[in-house]
């Protein structure tokens, strides 16, 4: 089973040291981490969706867990099944 996680923050500059905090905990879980946000020109969003894949279906839920006590975060997960 691999999970993706899509984690959306609405207050980025706020929010990412917690994020990041999270996600270097479970390092060893994650195989993919893509940022992605928009560049207006010199003006830098509060904005920003981070994709997560995650091999192992327990542990996405950990960290989903983990990230949701984060204020301003939303996140949507999809799972596929590989045989």
């Amino acid at each position: 089973m691999t999970v993706i996680l899509g984690v959306k923050t609405t207050n980025r500059i706020e929010t990412s040291d917690d994020i990041q905090k999270i996600l270097t905990k479970f390092g060893c879980y994650i195989k993919t981490r893509l940022g992605i946000h928009n560049i207006l020109g010199n003006i830098c969003p509060k904005d920003a969706l981070i994709l997560l894949e995650i091999p192992q279906k327990e542990q996405a839920i950990l960290i989903e867990n983990e990230l949701l006590n984060i204020s301003e975060i939303e996140i949507q997960r999809m799972e596929f099944d590989f045989n």
